[in-house]
């Protein structure tokens, strides 16, 4: 496993503009994430990613915050796999477009070991398209450019489709020949291209040194550098290459657990950004469409040509997401606590934040009344119609069928009820309430009180001992691991985990999974629950999650074949390892952790379970800043695999991801915790 001792530095020089330099450094190159090599440049009105792929079908891609654009060229496969190489990092290019309009980008040299390359596409435009055709190879045919060649070089440029500036993408043969667009190499089997990629859309405002972090921050170069790279005055962004923009969900849940790595300011503009962007009826946007994937957007409703934003809320757990993580900062941290009055009054678009932040209050109180009133599991909240994801696991597979997440209704809509309750008790929404809201405000205890004492138990699941060693034994074998250690600890009490989610019939799925870091995290659980809590996150795959390079997300142990199926190492949201999943549960078991009403037994079980879990997330360090990575299991133990590198993954992973640099907030905790000192 050659990537476990390996140290990325494509990020490190980045980190430098975030820890107090004068001014912001360029990226040096040479983060290498399976078969990609990535490199940062963020320095002045360019930042960039470039994404080298290698193997048997190679790409160049580089993508901007700047409008979510960017630009790729897809070549025909070669026959033997081939390596791309980069000597020297990307360089900050500002030039102007036929008419005088400035474009902002990088130039790079790279190198890579192959007779020849053909060129199959070039995409000049927005991410989602790149994103969208990597994942189906097919793109608008209004965005064709045509090539330009000439000599050694080869050019495509076009304004954006509203007329506005566009893009521009020129490649130079400077070792091999080019014969029209296939590129051949050289007598020593090389071939050397200087390519420049640039962007017209509007560069976004970075935070200067010093105003991002504070001095509680870790001092993690990589989880810096990736930080900055995605944290911006406008918003912070998801994640590069793939999620280049905003996303509600990925943005509350980033703020909630670096909140004490922040500046004030830096978490009032994720506060702000999710606010300005609700819906009228105060949902929480989940990603925004930008740049020319909103002009493409107009186009396709049949609207004048226009870039104005478009925002899509089909994700049902982000709006109960906002309370809580508001609550945090406006009653909980005495930052927060001491701006929160003014932070409120603000006004975006000619609304004050509070008004916002009361509209989503009535959203979420309006969702949360039908199961308050009749506590049966067809009035909790459900995916919408036609949707087979609306929570963090949003692929197709994600919940194995189910329609009732249990994280949602479990735990996020009684949590929503009790932030919605502190911040009014605070004073904090009284000048945006209006007589209605205060009769529906006055019920909220009771509400969450039902949802936290029924809702749970419907997700509740249990198998004998003698079902379940059976089941690890059939299920080790399938996933080709060892079942021994997982039967270590299967003993002769029946086996107990939270169901991921109920079908549409109300029948919970019967999948072991790590979303009881939201309980721990935002919930109040009973020690019974923080019990089967720990078991289902330490005990060793397959009777648990936990492996030798991280907890899994997943684990269809108990689950049909036909399931099981679905949920394996190269499923987006099968038995792989997220690392903000890692980190939820570390800052959850850290927040349990705290109390002082834990039984001795169940202290204990906490203390041994956050061991486990810092032992595996201090194994995975040299992908933590990624978004997810599988597994391999030969030579005796767990290896990691990077995400995207073998051809049955379902996708690739982020290699700057934002909910994956809370480390930077979620540390190793030191010392005995309050829960042993009853």
């Amino acid at each position: 496993m050659p990537r476990a001792s390996y140290r990325p530095v494509a990020l490190i020089a980045l980190a430098a503009s975030c820890v107090g330099l004068a001014t912001p450094l360029r990226a040096d190159v040479g983060q290498r994430e399976g078969l990609n090599l990535n490199s940062f440049t963020q320095q002045g009105p360019v930042a960039a990613h470039v994404l080298l792929r290698s193997g048997q079908d190679p790409r160049v891609l580089v993508a901007f915050p700047a409008g979510n654009s960017g630009v790729g060229l897809w070549f025909d496969r070669v026959a033997a796999p081939a390596e791309w190489q980069m000597k020297a990092p990307a360089r900050p290019r500002t030039t102007t477009d036929r008419r005088g309009r400035p474009l902002h980008g990088v130039t790079f040299t790279a190198t890579i070991r192959t007779p020849r390359l053909a060129v199959k596409r070039a995409l000049l435009t927005s991410v989602r398209v790149l994103r969208d055709y990597q994942a189906l190879g097919t793109a608008p045919a209004e965005l064709d450019t045509p090539v330009q060649a000439h000599g050694s070089d080869l050019s495509w440029s076009r304004d954006r489709l509203d007329g506005a500036p566009g893009y521009a993408l020129s490649v130079h043969v400077d070792h091999g020949t080019l014969d029209g667009t296939t590129l051949t190499a050289a007598a020593d089997g090389t071939i050397t291209v200087t390519v420049t990629a640039l962007t017209g859309e509007t560069p976004l405002t970075p935070f200067a040194p010093g105003t991002l972090l504070n001095r509680a921050a870790a001092a993690d170069p990589q989880a810096r550098a990736a930080l900055q790279f995605l944290s911006y005055h406008e918003k912070f962004l998801a994640g590069s290459w793939r999620f280049l923009t905003y996303f509600g969900r990925d943005t509350l849940m980033s703020v909630r657990l670096l909140m004490p790595a922040l500046q004030p300011e830096a978490v009032e503009t994720g506060l702000r950004s999710v606010l300005e962007r609700l819906s009228p009826e105060g949902n929480v946007a989940h990603e925004e469409d930008i740049g020319e994937f909103a002009v493409l957007d107009h186009r396709r409703a049949g609207d004048p040509a226009s870039s104005a934003p478009t925002y899509d809320y089909k994700m049902v757990d982000s709006p109960f997401l906002l309370a809580p993580v508001a609550s945090a900062w406006l009653v909980d941290d005495a930052r927060g606590r001491a701006r929160a009055r003014a932070f409120l009054a603000q006004r975006v678009g000619g609304e004050r934040l509070g008004d916002a932040l009361v509209r989503n209050a009535r959203f979420v109180v309006a969702r949360a009344t039908p199961f308050a009133r009749d506590p049966r599991w067809s009035n909790l909240i459900s995916l919408t119609k036609g949707m087979d994801a609306g929570e963090w696991r949003d692929s197709n597979d994600g919940l194995g069928g189910g329609r009732y997440p249990y994280d949602i209704n479990a735990v996020l809509v009684p949590a929503a009820l009790q932030s919605i309750d502190a911040m009014a008790r605070a004073g904090l929404l009284s000048p945006y309430l209006k007589p209605a809201d205060k009769v529906a405000l006055a019920g909220l205890n009771t509400m969450a009180a039902t949802w936290s004492a029924r809702a749970p138990g419907l997700f509740a699941q249990s198998v004998s001992a003698g079902a379940a060693r059976a089941a690890i034994e059939r299920y080790a074998k399938l996933a080709g691991v060892p079942a021994a250690p997982a039967l270590s600890v299967a003993g002769d009490a029946p086996t107990r985990f939270t169901a991921i989610a109920l079908d549409a019939q109300g029948k919970p799925v019967p999948i072991e999974n790590s979303d009881d870091g939201f309980a721990m995290l935002f919930g109040h659980p009973a020690p019974a629950a923080l019990d089967t809590a720990s078991a289902t996150i330490s005990n060793p795959f397959p009777a648990g999650l936990m492996t030798g390079v991280g907890m899994l997300v997943a684990n269809p142990v108990f689950a049909t074949p036909e399931l099981q199926a679905r949920f394996g190492p190269t499923a987006y949201h099968g038995t792989v390892i997220w690392s903000w999943q890692q980190a939820l549960v570390a800052a959850g078991l850290a927040r349990q952790l705290a109390r002082r009403d834990l039984p001795a037994a169940t202290c204990k079980r906490l203390r041994a379970t956050q061991a486990s879990l810092w032992q595996a997330i201090d194994t995975s360090g040299s992908v933590q800043s990624s978004e997810l990575w599988s597994w391999r299991y030969t030579d005796g133990g767990y290896h990691i695999a990077a995400f995207g590198e073998s051809g049955a993954d379902a996708d690739e992973s982020n290699a700057a991801q934002l909910w994956s640099t809370v480390y930077l907030a979620v540390k190793r905790p030191v010392g005995a915790p309050a829960c042993e000192a009853r």
